[in-house]
């Protein structure tokens, strides 16, 4: 009998607590990334082709609720339930800049230009950052109805995009004038909202439905019901024609962009999925769950046998590597500070 064939990911392991954020960066230089928060207060970088732990940035005292990467992969932001939002350089793992604020952050986003780094949270107010002058006081803009959830830059970062976590619909905001322009109607929260690598799209999930949108007139474009509730949606970049759903189910469920049907369901976490993002290439797609782990998945997946396993790839997994890939690690550890190159040495000692 043949045995079942199923998609195998890449499983990255390293966090204690449920993973709530993932972002990739556009492909630069040296390859692209991927930045992962998690409610250990802990964010991680990882390489985001092979799922390799570069370093984690160590400072926030509470839950990460959200992170980013700029455009050069340069620096990441987070924000945390410490009430603050931090700045890092992605190279050394240093953190630049921590700025305070009044409640729980709950999402941060940084501006195409990279120059501008907006956040939003439990204070109903979004506030924007000038990274060249740190020390100076945000911009504020603090009519939002609700507590906010997600935030994004849009229109050469002239538009913001803001959603709440009690009310439903998406915000438009002008960033001159500070006031909503537009808003884009649902029925439930918004728990993600992502605009398309070609500015072309925005597609958000709120409750079992996941909608696209047009970024640029805002009409509704498909909307498609779910198998289950979704916290995340993310659509293909390259093509646009397939997009990936996760939430409670624990599945990773894929779609046909145009007529809504499902193409693929994958299965191996174990707990709610939290978020779902493409690759800048659109070659594979990541998830984070409740269940502390971070699965790659490749968007065509070679066939493995239903017990084949890939090697973990976390901080501490025990992985065999070449010479080189220790000296790379050996640089790389430099990010993450003491206590972390101590579980390192206990990991390679064991």
């Amino acid at each position: 009998m043949d045995k079942k064939k199923v998609a195998v990911p890449l499983v990255c392991h390293g966090h204690s607590r449920p993973v709530v954020d993932l972002f990739y960066s556009p492909v630069t230089p040296d390859g692209f990334f991927l930045i992962s928060a998690s409610k250990d207060s802990s964010p991680m970088l990882r390489n985001g082709e092979t799922g390799d732990w570069i370093g984690t940035f160590e400072g926030h005292k509470g839950a990460v609720w959200s992170c980013c990467l700029d455009t050069n992969a340069l620096r990441a932001a987070s924000g945390s339930a410490d009430f603050s939002a931090k700045l890092w350089d992605a190279l050394t793992g240093d953190e630049l800049q921590s700025f305070e604020h009044k409640h729980i952050v709950r999402a941060c986003a940084f501006s195409e230009d990279t120059h501008l780094l907006l956040t939003g949270g439990f204070e109903k107010i979004l506030r924007i950052f000038d990274l060249n002058r740190p020390d100076a006081p945000p911009r504020e803009v603090d009519n939002s109805p609700g507590s906010i959830r997600t935030v994004a830059w849009l229109h050469s970062d002239q538009t913001i995009l803001s959603s709440c976590a009690d009310i439903g619909g998406v915000r438009l905001w002008d960033i001159r004038s500070g006031k909503i322009v537009q808003t884009l109607e649902t029925k439930s929260p918004v728990t993600s909202a992502e605009v398309s690598q070609d500015g072309r799209y925005i597609t958000t999930a709120d409750g079992s439905t996941v909608k696209f949108w047009d970024a640029n007139h805002f009409g509704l474009v498909k909307s498609y019901d779910m198998p289950c509730n979704v916290e995340s949606a993310s659509l293909e970049p390259k093509f646009g024609n397939k997009f990936v759903a996760g939430g409670e189910d624990m599945w990773i469920h894929v779609f046909d962009f145009h007529t809504g049907e499902q193409i693929g369901c994958n299965k191996g976490h174990h707990g709610p999925v939290h978020c779902v993002r493409f690759s800048p290439g659109g070659e594979s797609y990541a998830s984070g769950s409740e269940d502390g782990t971070i699965r790659i998945w490749q968007l065509s997946p070679a066939s493995h046998d239903e017990n084949d396993s890939l090697p973990g790839n976390g901080p501490t997994g025990k992985v065999k590597a070449s010479a080189d890939d220790v000296a790379q690690k050996i640089e790389v550890l430099q990010i993450s500070k003491e206590g972390k190159t101590a579980e390192k040495e206990k990991a390679t000692d064991a």
